[in-house]
């Protein structure tokens, strides 16, 4: 479906954004996993989300729909049922990576992960490799791509360096670690965001950090009872840009979930002088069991040009497309480093969002780890491809509004992967 957003004079209004789509991800897991029914309040309904409920009943969960409401009577922590065939995790990346850590533990069955032509796109080596080394066996397409074949085992407890901050493959490894003897600890270069350690924590399970570190003890059942999933941060983003971008504007935007491993993008907005209030919350050494959330103020701004370093990556990852939108508004430079993670998403989201930009008038070059773009004060307009990635797609609508000549986006439909209602949004806005 293709579709053309005009510019807007200016947007107005307030919304309640849709709910987190990586705590509906995990907690529909992690209520799979539980050995009492888990209720979710405000779970997200949509395309990725949808695949990881369809995934837990194939593997023997019971799933009752309740409007927003879904509760999840699992099988507890080693009594995954073995599917008759593959399991489809369609588009959903999260579920890809985060799924076979429980799989793995599940002693003397055998599971296969496929899904669309995207997915079989997506790099599976490095959880492969963890869960070698705890004692599963694991096969992939070239040894590093779906379809996966996990055949659980008996887990040993490890000790893993990820060379990349990686809350998918973290989560993987926390996990599996919660079947595997003794105690597991998982470090990263910097820190990833931490909704599954939050949830652990929640469910009772032995969970420490420590700095970069963080270490899991076995667990013999999960008791998650409840979890209420605030609104998504990475969607209420796009709005937040456009308010940012679109001359004249003023939005508020209710009840987002502020976790500070999630708001990165929020901060590098604020250095760019963008409007933005908010409680966010500050980092802790402490683990918290509990999601902050906040309404968020946003208005028009004129921008600054500003450098986004590595070690912030891991805490904006899905937001630095906006990045590059906005550092065409600003003035000055906007580059952005150690990014090298966008290349493996649903798209090459480096080229997509540079191929993408430049053909609005953007005056941007990629990089390897990322890109650098030349504030002009504005773009052109014209037509973008969404490549069928959600975020490339909500990029155009956003980008659209905020030109001289408006944006028609290839693939529009791609955005109900995450934000089903982002159209009707958007245009309720302007």
């Amino acid at each position: 479906m293709n579709m053309r957003f005009e510019p807007a004079r200016s947007l107005s209004g307030r919304l309640r954004v849709p709910p987190d789509k990586s705590i509906s991800h995990r907690a529909m897991l992690i209520g799979a996993m539980a050995s009492e029914p888990v209720r979710i309040e405000r779970f997200l309904h949509a395309a990725d989300t949808s695949s990881t409920l369809e995934a837990i009943r194939t593997l023997g969960a019971l799933v009752e729909l309740r409007g927003e409401e879904v509760v999840v009577r699992g099988t507890g922590l080693r009594e995954a049922r073995e599917p008759d065939g593959p399991i489809d995790v369609g588009n959903a990346g999260t579920l890809l990576r985060l799924l076979p850590g429980w799989l793995a533990a599940q002693e003397g069955r055998s599971f296969t992960l496929d899904g669309d032509d995207s997915i079989r796109r997506r790099p599976v080596d490095r959880i492969a490799e963890p869960l070698r080394l705890m004692g599963a066996e694991i096969e992939a397409r070239n040894k590093r791509l779906p379809p996966l074949v996990v055949h659980g085992a008996r887990l040993r407890a490890i000790s893993y360096e990820l060379t990349v901050a990686s809350a998918q493959v973290k989560s993987c490894v926390l996990l599996a670690a919660l079947a595997a003897d003794g105690a597991t600890t998982v470090g990263e270069p910097v820190r990833s965001r931490d909704h599954t350690e939050r949830m652990l924590l929640r469910a009772g399970v032995g969970i420490h950090r420590n700095g970069r570190h963080v270490t899991v003890v076995n667990a013999d059942e999960l008791l998650l009872g409840s979890v209420r999933v605030p609104g998504d941060v990475s969607s209420a983003a796009f709005l937040v840009a456009a308010g940012v971008l679109v001359p004249g504007s003023r939005l508020l935007l209710e009840d987002v979930g502020v976790n500070w491993t999630r708001t990165g993008f929020l901060r590098i907005l604020r250095r760019m002088q963008g409007i933005v209030l908010g409680d966010l919350e500050d980092e802790t050494g402490e683990l918290e069991a509990e999601e902050p959330v906040s309404d968020l103020d946003v208005a028009y701004g004129a921008l600054e040009g500003t450098v986004v370093e590595a070690e912030e990556v891991p805490l904006a990852i899905d937001e630095l497309p906006l990045v590059a939108l906005l550092g065409c508004f600003a003035e000055g430079e906007t580059v952005v480093h150690g990014a090298q993670e966008l290349r493996v998403k649903e798209s090459d989201r480096i080229a997509g969002v540079v191929e993408g930009l430049r053909g609005l008038g953007a005056d941007i070059e990629a990089r390897e780890d990322g890109f650098q773009v030349r504030g002009t004060g504005g773009l052109r307009g014209g037509t973008i491809d969404a490549h069928g990635d959600h975020r490339l797609a909500m990029l155009g609508a956003v980008a659209g509004l905020a030109s001289a000549e408006g944006v028609e986006v290839l693939g529009m439909e791609a955005a109900t992967v995450s934000y089903p209602g982002f159209v009707e949004d958007l245009q309720s806005l302007c």
